[in-house]
């Protein structure tokens, strides 16, 4: 079933998304402020908007903080990604420069929407094109290391979580991964290399997982889980 958007006026945007796996409703609040809410099969869409309307101050709360986190940039701002160097440059809205690495974006004013959206638009473009070249390289390297075997591999521009595992051990990656620290990197793709074998969270899990990450699959975890989006 496709996904529905109802708009709210006090938070706009909602993302209906109903998810087989799903045992209650769950909110979850985007770095760019959008909403999205999952929910099970058996839940009727009247129940979600209710649990919705309860919770409006809460997403707003949550939303200004993605506001306050929202990292400001300006003329003669840099942005350095894994393989990339971008540049803020006055001038036409809209305008962008290549130069091999470095890559020039120009607007006349870099705090309007249209600057935002196309900055991170860019910024898609290019943390998939890297997730692309590094990630299944890195992927297989540590299979081989560590004695896992997988199916396909897929990069995703995902808005629920960093990465899967299917039954059929095809393992889905997401784009923004790009965005963590190459330790983290490796602790989600080892993450879901285990799963190929332990298709749960279960304490074998953590105890496989605790062993090839030298005993900080936790500490790992709760690392990643600071880059995550607020989720009720």
């Amino acid at each position: 079933m496709p996904n529905k958007v109802v708009h709210f006026k006090s938070i706009g945007p909602v993302t209906f998304s109903r998810n087989r796996r799903s045992k209650n409703i769950k909110i979850s609040v985007k770095p760019d402020k959008s909403v999205l809410v999952s929910f099970p099969f058996f839940i009727s869409e009247d129940e979600v908007l209710a649990f919705l309307t309860r919770n409006e101050d809460w997403i707003s709360r949550q939303q200004k903080k993605a506001d306050a986190g929202r990292t400001p940039y300006d003329t003669g701002s840099t942005i350095k990604t894994k393989l990339h160097t971008l540049e803020m440059h006055h001038g036409e809205t809209g305008k962008v420069e290549t130069d091999g690495k470095m890559i020039k974006i120009f607007a006349a004013d870099f705090n309007t929407e249209e600057a935002r959206f196309l900055l991170e638009d860019i910024l898609t473009q290019i943390y998939r094109f890297e997730a692309r070249k590094l990630l299944p390289a890195r992927l297989q390297e540590l299979a081989r290391e560590h004695g896992f075997r997988y199916g396909k591999v897929s990069i995703r521009n995902n808005k629920r979580n960093w990465g899967s595992c299917s039954s059929r051990n095809n393992i889905s990656l997401n784009l923004h991964m790009m965005k963590l620290p190459d330790e983290l990197i490796d602790y989600i793709l080892l993450h879901e290399l285990v799963h190929t074998e332990i298709k749960n969270h279960g304490p074998l899990f953590w105890e496989k997982l605790d062993k090839h990450t030298n005993y900080r699959a936790r500490e790992l975890s709760g690392q990643v889980k600071k880059y995550s989006t607020y989720i009720l």
